[in-house]
């Protein structure tokens, strides 16, 4: 495989006349100012396959259902629950598919997928006590996606308080036997699996260090953090820390750990986080969707936090517009521009992504990473007379032509290559939950 590059993101930088060759979906040589030659041409710029650090495929159903009545975060959770309600592991398998595959057309070659929607309805064990993770993995498969399945463990209705009805689908009753659970979903060349903590809410202090080392050393373990002041104020009262103390006095926080949100943080939590190299996982538009607040992002990375993109709840799928709310997240939080460096955005739109789902190789134009390459135009509305080296700044995710993953065509002109027309797929799966 061959492909001729007329722009394209190497070492951090724009090159122009790229040739990329490629081996058993691995690049192996990529060589800057190279004649086309023969190989297949992708014109306007290539960007390495981003990175979805943060996926919960059955929000997707949400969209354009709960945005517009006002109300709180936890006012958004009930309608979350009810949702949740209503999936088994067909439709499931038919949203996640969707879902996913709209990530593949707007670029995205790997998923994290934090996964806690795992029993049937009262918390009844299906046949197979992970067919919903199942569904996850042939969904990402079938839509041309890498997936790392970060299996949740749910304990807990919030500090203190049992699962509620809805819950029982997401909890296990020991971390013992999540941990037990886990250990019998396997990897596959396409899946990784790690490993998550919901919260500080819904695991109790006294089991955070063994759902910890129920994840492998080399695997990833991610944790939502302090996206809510409510949490915050909850876990002080508890036991008198806050979330992130918490985490880092139970031994979670590492290199391997990806803290999802970080968004009301005190100095000493991102001393901590940033001290013990622990990665940050901002999902710009969904903080934005819900509420949440914007996180103190720079002082993260300064402090040595690596930092990675997500969708969450999917209210937005466009990884372009995901870097783009970063920096102006941070824009109108300190009143200053260009707080992120192009390189640092594109770094955490790509490697630093898949780094933190446990493909350290990916996300690179690179010998030796999977050749994932994703064409942008700039003869769009959006891009003519762009610099190439700002198109995180004016592109969308429109402009998406076509994405290579492992080598292999998955999009072309925003129709995807092996499921055809995805806002159908979507239409269906989604319109069949709400019937």
């Amino acid at each position: 495989m061959r492909f001729w590059c007329e722009s394209a993101w190497v070492d951090d930088a724009v090159a122009r006349d790229v040739l990329v060759e490629a081996a058993d979906g691995v690049i192996a040589a990529v060589t800057v100012g190279a004649p086309r030659d023969g190989a297949e041409r992708l014109g306007g710029l290539v960007l390495p396959g981003f990175a979805n650090a943060h996926s919960h495929a059955f929000h997707r159903a949400l969209r354009g259902r709960t945005h517009g009545d006002g109300g709180t975060f936890w006012t958004w959770r009930t309608g979350m629950y009810a949702l949740a309600q209503r999936l088994e592991p067909d439709s499931y398998l038919a949203l996640a598919r969707a879902a996913y595959a709209e990530m593949a057309i707007a670029g995205v070659t790997c998923v994290g997928e934090f996964h806690y929607l795992h029993h049937a309805t009262g918390g009844r064990a299906y046949a197979d006590p992970n067919a919903m993770g199942e569904a996850l993995r042939q969904a990402a498969a079938e839509a041309g996606v890498r997936l790392t399945l970060l299996d949740t463990c749910y304990l807990a209705g919030g500090i203190g308080e049992p699962l509620n009805e809805t819950q029982l689908r997401f909890g296990d009753t020991s971390a013992s036997q999540w941990a037990s659970r886990v250990a019998v979903f396997k990897e596959d060349a396409n899946t990784r699996v790690g490993g998550a903590i919901h919260s500080v809410r819904a695991v109790p202090r006294s089991s955070l260090a063994e759902v910890a080392a129920g994840v492998a050393a080399d695997r990833p373990l991610h944790v939502h953090l302090s996206e809510q002041p409510a949490e915050n104020v909850a876990c002080q009262a508890a036991y008198g820390l806050t979330p992130t103390e918490l985490l880092h006095d139970a031994g979670v926080l590492s290199p391997r750990t990806v803290a999802v949100h970080a968004t009301h943080l005190t100095a000493h939590d991102i001393k901590l986080l940033g001290g013990t190299g622990t990665g940050a996982c901002f999902c710009p538009t969904t903080e934005a969707d819900l509420a949440d607040g914007i996180g103190p992002a720079r002082e993260l990375v300064d402090a040595g936090s690596p930092l990675s993109l997500g969708s969450d709840q999917h209210a937005v799928v466009d990884p372009i517009l995901e870097a783009r709310a970063l920096e102006h997240g941070e824009r109108l939080r300190t009143g200053s521009r260009g707080r992120f460096t192009l390189a640092e955005l594109m770094t955490a739109s790509t490697s630093a992504g898949h780094a933190a789902l446990g493909w350290p190789s990916a996300g690179k134009i690179a010998v030796g990473a999977p050749c994932d390459l994703v064409q942008v135009r700039l003869d769009s509305p959006r891009t003519a007379g762009s610099l190439p080296e700002q198109t995180l700044l004016s592109a969308s995710s429109s402009d998406v032509d076509t994405v290579i993953n492992s080598g292999a065509v998955v999009a072309r002109g925003g129709r995807h290559e092996r499921l055809g027309d995805v806002g159908k797929l979507l239409k269906d799966a989604i319109e069949g939950l709400w019937a």
